[in-house]
C-alpha cells in the first residue's frame, strides 16, 4: 500500500490485498511525516 504524503488527511475504501474484502482507510501526514493510520473492515 503506498501513501501520498501530498493529500494530508484521507479517507477511502481500498479492497484488502489477502482476503479481497473491502477495507475503509485512513491516514494523515503533516509536515511531511505520518500522525495517524488507521483500517477498519467493512461488514457486508
Amino acid at each position: 500500500m503506498l501513501l501520498d504524503p501530498s493529500l494530508e488527511d484521507t479517507d477511502y475504501i481500498e479492497d484488502c490485498e489477502v482476503c479481497c474484502n473491502p477495507i475503509s482507510v485512513a491516514y494523515g501526514f503533516e509536515e511531511g511525516e505520518i500522525q495517524y493510520f488507521n483500517t477498519t473492515t467493512i461488514d457486508q
